[in-house]
């Protein structure tokens, strides 16, 4: 849970005149006066105690920024898993769909409480400005003490710029808050594709927005990257260095970094912005994204068949693969007590049972996920996700009971034996006689994957 303890006041000296009796200076370091000829309501001394006022203490933030899938999540769960710097934070996490899924991965240790965490499904620069607004008050006025610093992590396809507005053109939070830095995480994999991307007239790139508003940027995935004749690496720090010649750049590994080279560093520097950005206070400004991005996104009470999901997934890929810039999900899978973890940019997927990640003894277990890019089609993808989910029991009444004979398709059909019914997300756990003898699955109960002794061989070339 966050700390408790209460913020240092400022200790208060009174001033007093020359002429005034010098026995009224002695007075106790808590402000109140000694003298006993003094009428308590009359005293100056004790007046002053009454009004003095502490003086408002601001609050670090730190924005984390970056295109999608550059591993802003990874970065902010390294920082609350670190336990050198000795803060306590308090998390602001937006997101662009309408179903979070960030939400679910953010690591709620010993550095940051359930409680002390937002989340805002919506582009925080555009729609829910509002709310960033609303959510910085409301930690202030109701959570000041219990965290140290506020780290908010943007969508990948926010302008930094609105956000980092926020701090400068409300009073009562320019009062209660002081920007610390802008980190900007990009993907040495994908980066100059995305900071090349031609935009349609008056759409802005947000790669771009988020590198030139950048006080220091991480290079993440950078052993993706093969470091060729050409030095790839290095031609990726000067076009970033083009938008941003004052930003230092480190490069990174799954977002492992000191959280002290970001964290109460001061980087941010309004005159820096003023002078690439003049019309940067200006209220008025607008922006547009490009209106062929799109997220599409399910959350589902149910558990996933996991081999079905990978398969489907792989065919998305296969098909839409240029056009994702992001997809996540966090999966329910009958009797597994981990949560699959599946992530991916583009062509690149990667999805495992977390051991961070567990479902807990009375949590509704759900499944959600979102997909970010362009020209989706989102019936497609709500249908197809709704496919892999497993039937809840007594929806469906498989064909074959524990201890059938039956053959099961490993590449040639083969027999085996049912040994369980729903195992694992899968209709069917089958013992195949071999050789060699083994254990497999059947996903769901069709002829593709098991059939009865002596069916006709039309599924024998399907896998």
């Amino acid at each position: 849970m966050a700390s408790t303890d209460k913020i240092e006041a400022i200790p208060y000296f009174p001033t007093g005149n020359e002429n005034d009796n010098r026995e009224r200076d002695k007075n106790d370091d808590d402000g109140v006066c000694n003298d006993n000829k003094c009428d308590e309501n009359d005293c100056d001394t004790n007046n002053q105690k009454q009004h003095q006022q502490t003086p408002p203490q601001q609050i670090p933030v730190t924005i984390l920024t970056g295109f999608l899938g550059s591993g802003k999540t990874t970065l902010l769960n390294h920082i609350l898993r670190d336990q050198t710097h000795g803060m306590k934070f308090a998390i602001i996490e937006n997101e662009f769909g309408e179903v979070g899924v960030d939400e679910e991965l953010i690591f709620a240790g010993e550095n940051v409480g359930e409680e002390l965490i937002e989340v805002m499904n919506g582009c925080i620069c555009c729609t829910v400005r509002g709310d960033l607004i609303k959510a910085l008050k409301n930690l202030y006025v109701e959570k000041r003490g219990k965290f140290d610093s506020i780290i908010i992590e943007t969508t990948g396809l926010a302008d930094p710029a609105p956000v980092c507005q926020t701090f400068f053109m409300d009073d009562d939070i320019k009062n209660m808050y002081k920007l610390d830095c802008v980190v900007t995480v990009v993907d040495a994999m994908h980066i100059l594709e995305r900071l090349r991307e031609e935009k349609p007239e008056g759409v802005e790139n947000e790669a771009v927005e988020q590198v030139c508003f950048s006080d220091k940027i991480l290079l993440n995935k950078v052993d993706l990257v093969k470091c060729d004749k050409d030095n790839r690496l290095d031609e990726i720090e000067r076009e970033l260095h083009v938008l941003n010649p004052s930003a230092p750049i480190q490069r990174t590994l799954y977002g492992k970094i000191n959280p002290k080279d970001i964290l109460n560093v001061e980087a941010f520097e309004l005159k820096r912005v003023l002078e690439f950005d003049p019309e940067f206070l200006d209220e008025d400004q607008e922006h547009q994204h490009d209106a062929t991005v799109s997220s599409v996104a399910v959350k589902v009470e149910g558990e996933v068949n996991i081999s079905l999901l990978e398969s489907w997934i792989r065919r998305l890929i296969m098909e839409d693969g240029a056009n994702l810039y992001r997809y996540k999900g966090v999966i329910a899978v009958k009797d597994m007590n981990k949560k699959f973890v599946f992530q991916g940019v583009g062509m690149t997927f990667l999805g495992e049972f977390d051991k961070e990640f567990h479902w807990k003894e009375n949590e509704v277990r759900e499944s959600r996920f979102i997909f970010i890019g362009k020209h989706l089609d989102h019936k497609f993808y709500r249908e197809g996700f709704l496919k892999c989910l497993t039937p809840k029991e007594g929806e469906i009444v498989l064909r074959f009971p524990v201890g059938t004979v039956v053959e099961v398709n490993i590449g040639v059909y083969q027999q085996g034996t049912v040994l369980k019914q729903w195992d694992k997300g899968n209709a069917y756990l089958i013992e195949v006689e071999g050789p060699p003898k083994t254990n497999v699955w059947a996903p769901i109960d069709h002829d593709v994957y098991i059939r009865s002794v002596g069916s006709p061989k039309e599924y024998a070339e399907q896998a």
